[in-house]
């Protein structure tokens, strides 16, 4: 019985803490949706919970920390991966764990192991023990450090005659409805001709086979064989795959290989946009919807990812605008 009440009562301050947060969030930002504002509170319990390591974190610096992580990739990429490198920078990191096929994004773990086939959305927000958990209108940089991808991965292999332009598309299926945010082939042939004089065109869209699938199913846009027909001056990420596949752990080497050579992408919401704004240079991001919007996460997080110039087209004809201004 002792046991269940000392529960119950961790169960009720933790509520009552939680409460006093959504107050915090709500003198803070008061323009702020009331829905979006559990974001924020849920944040700043995730700081809060970060009291209890103090000693381990900055008084005896042993390696002990265990960063296990299963959820969206656009949050580890925006908050897990720069938590588990302050880690490492700081001496305490002792392993990470993610799904298959990361240990590139790991590259700094010293022991990394990739333990889950699959990605599971929900088990992103019930992780308070990354300083940053999920949205927000703010941040915390205290336990969070740039990671170096475009320095790490820099290579001589995937050069061309002319400047490397990424577009990094998807079509997904979006909270539960059909794709929003994603380029259509009649965008896609106009981004082509005003750019393939200029630039060497790589298109990557993964397709499932390719990527540990999230909570979103990935659909066919059926532009792979088009853009072979149409524009055979483009190269597609998955031809550039079958052709090394002998030199490559997976296809996530390829893409940090291949980004890190780039300093000109244009991508869409989400983990697309997130990965491409890890390696510097001017990221176009079209992102039609989403709470990014509200909370102006374009201006905060995802610049402080690398450094990256972000600039946010809420639609199809912004990013032809930017491209415009920008790239040509």
């Amino acid at each position: 019985m002792a046991n269940i009440t000392v529960a119950d009562n961790k169960s009720i301050f933790r509520k009552l803490i939680l409460k006093g947060l959504y107050v915090i969030a709500s003198i803070n930002y008061p323009k702020v949706q009331k829905e979006y504002r559990y974001h924020i509170r849920e944040n700043y319990f995730c700081r809060l919970n970060q009291i209890k390591f103090f000693v381990k974190d900055y008084l005896e610096k042993k390696k002990y920390k265990t960063i296990d992580f299963q959820g969206e990739f656009d949050q580890e990429i925006r908050y897990v991966i720069p938590f588990a490198y302050w880690h490492h920078l700081n001496g305490t990191l002792a392993k990470t764990i993610s799904c298959k096929n990361t240990s590139d994004f790991y590259f700094f773990s010293q022991n990394h192991e990739e333990k889950y086939t699959e990605r599971v959305w929900q088990k992103s927000y019930d992780n308070y023990e990354v300083p940053n958990m999920t949205h927000s209108a703010s941040f915390s940089y205290k336990k969070w450090a740039k990671v170096p991808f475009k320095k790490h991965y820099a290579n001589n292999i995937f050069r061309y005659q002319k400047p490397i332009v990424i577009i990094a598309n998807k079509y997904n299926v979006e909270w539960d409805q059909p794709p929003i945010n994603f380029l259509s082939i009649t965008t896609l042939d106009i981004i082509i001709n005003l750019l393939k004089d200029k630039y060497q065109i790589i298109y990557n869209r993964p397709l499932p086979a390719q990527i540990v699938s999230d909570n979103s199913d990935i659909l066919d846009l059926h532009e792979h064989g088009w853009l072979k027909s149409t524009h055979p001056e483009v190269i597609l990420m998955g031809d550039l795959y079958q052709k090394h596949a002998a030199t490559l752990k997976s296809f996530n080497q390829l893409q940090m290989q291949v980004y890190a050579n780039c300093d000109h992408f244009i991508s869409i919401h989400g983990g697309t946009a997130a990965l491409a704004s890890c390696f510097e240079g001017t990221n176009i991001i079209l992102s039609k919807c989403g709470i990014e919007h509200h909370l102006g996460e374009y201006n905060t997080i995802i610049p402080a990812l690398s450094g990256a110039k972000i600039l946010h087209a809420k639609c199809e004809e912004d990013v032809l605008q930017f491209i415009q201004q920008q790239y040509v």
